[in-house]
């Protein structure tokens, strides 16, 4: 594990509507009232407070807010939380500040705002240029607000966008997971991430999926999806840098690049993780979680109490340092893993590296390092199952 800098993450939970297949520790609140926003800003910042000496002298690299719905805090509460976060890790240069919006008049109007409080860069949830699409998808924003929600973010002076979009969602073909592509490239984003509509246990969708109610494109159809994004995102000039992540040249999304890299991150918030660097008595790190609950959560902060702490074993590390890897296009770096883990990779995982290579699922290089093809990337549930 890497652990010269860090990374912070800042959960800001609320959502004036909450999506059919979001499982994100999330609140409804139609309205986020400023004494709700203050005791939650406050709630963060003791947090931070208190957690600071778990992360040293590291120099920050990288600060995410994601949510949830950040945008719905006002530009003071986040340039309050952008400072504090500056003035407990001493900024390297230069910090990636990244902000999740969606597309409402609301966040629209606050964007100049944002850029006043030191955001440099913003994850618009797009999801769909097709009203038909977000509708089904249950999403608050019809393809009008997108377009001009991006606009506005240029006009505020951001040079750093990401457009998030999702395929495969319920009704979808290929034809308009095509024009959506299209119309995310023509806008020309720096980064964009395209997530496979994935239905996680007890959320609407999954349980309109049981009664046989939410028709979904078959397997087929979905590999189509990922190869026509694939394509049509390299041949625009972006570069696939990890599964779900694209982006032109010298736009990876840095912060995001920490989880996959086993990077040490400072997760603040409700239901946020952490990734503690090593330390005597746990040389693979640690992860930290927060409550999902809002009451518990703040009640938690005020008492000081410590997030739920797990120890990383070795068993536990080797296997997450395999499929983190095999997410990005760099893969697993053989020797690197030697260095951690006292041996390479095929010193642990042998028989299924083996029968990967054998299946045309992996690529094994001279010295060990091993890659998905671009078969094991349709796959790559299946791949990664088999080192947990």
């Amino acid at each position: 594990m890497r652990d010269d800098d860090v990374g912070v993450y800042v959960h800001v939970p609320f959502c004036q509507r909450v999506c059919p297949y979001c499982d994100f520790a999330v609140v409804a609140a139609r309205r986020l009232t400023p004494a709700l926003e203050e005791s939650y800003v406050e709630a963060l910042l003791a947090e931070l407070a208190c957690r600071r000496s778990d992360f040293g002298e590291r120099p920050l690299a990288t600060l995410y807010l994601g949510g949830g719905t950040p945008s719905l805090l006002r530009p003071a509460s986040v340039e309050r939380l952008r400072e504090a976060v500056f003035r407990t890790f001493a900024p390297g240069e230069p910090v990636e500040v990244t902000l999740e919006v969606n597309p409402s008049t609301l966040e629209r109007e606050r964007l100049p705002g944002f850029r006043a409080a030191g955001v440099n860069r913003l994850s618009v949830g797009v999801q769909s240029f097709d009203d038909a699409t977000l509708k089904r998808l249950g999403r608050a924003h019809r393809a009008a607000e997108a377009w001009r929600t991006l606009e506005a973010c240029r006009a505020a002076g951001f040079d750093e966008l990401s457009i998030d979009l999702i395929y495969a969602a319920p009704g979808q073909a290929l034809d308009a997971l095509e024009r959506d592509l299209a119309a995310a490239i023509a806008f020309g984003p720096e980064h964009l991430s395209a997530y496979e509509l994935t239905l996680e246990p007890g959320t609407p969708f999954a349980q309109a999926a049981a009664r046989g109610r939410l028709l979904r494109p078959d397997e087929d159809a979905v590999v189509a999806m990922m190869d026509a994004l694939e394509l049509g995102l390299e041949r625009a000039g972006y570069e696939r840098y990890e599964l779900s992540s694209h982006a032109r040249p010298g736009h990876f999304a840095r912060h995001n690049l920490r989880y996959w890299q086993r990077r040490p991150v400072l997760g603040l918030g409700l239901g946020a993780f952490s990734t503690d660097p090593p330390a005597a008595g746990w040389p693979h790190g640690r992860r930290a979680s927060n409550p999902r609950e809002l009451p518990r959560y703040l009640e938690a902060v005020r008492a000081g109490a410590p997030p739920q702490l797990e120890v990383l074993g070795p068993a536990v590390a080797r296997g997450e340092a395999v499929f983190l890897a095999l997410r990005t296009a760099r893969g697993l770096d053989a020797r690197a893993f030697a260095q951690e883990f006292g041996a390479p990779p095929r010193g642990f995982f042998a028989q299924p590296i083996e029968t990967l290579v054998a299946a045309g699922l992996l690529t094994e290089g001279a010295l060990g390092d091993l890659r998905l093809t671009a078969r094991g990337r349709r796959l790559s549930d299946g791949v990664f199952e088999q080192f947990v």
